[in-house]
């Protein structure tokens, strides 16, 4: 099982977020949009390859996007109930 704080060390790291560490993200943090982290549709790419990579999960299920990436934790979720 994926912890937060590795998850988002993992996010930090391949989403070059260097001014942020683990404590500065909020578990309900939004992923997009100005609330959040602000990630951008070149950031979702990158997070999905990351993901991918990282954990061996691929998110292709296009109708769930929304839900998936609504938040940290929402992404984490989705990492552990796919974790190879």
């Amino acid at each position: 099982m994926v912890t937060s704080e590795d998850f988002k060390k993992v996010l930090i790291e391949n989403l070059n977020l260097e001014d942020m560490t683990p404590e500065d993200i909020e578990d309900n943090a939004a992923l997009f949009g100005e609330e959040g982290l602000g990630l951008d549709s070149v950031d979702a790419i990158e997070l999905v390859l990351a993901i991918e990579k990282e954990y061996g999960v691929k998110i292709t299920d296009s109708k769930q996007y929304e839900t998936i990436f609504a938040s940290v934790q929402n992404l984490l979720d989705y990492t552990n109930a796919h974790k190879a």
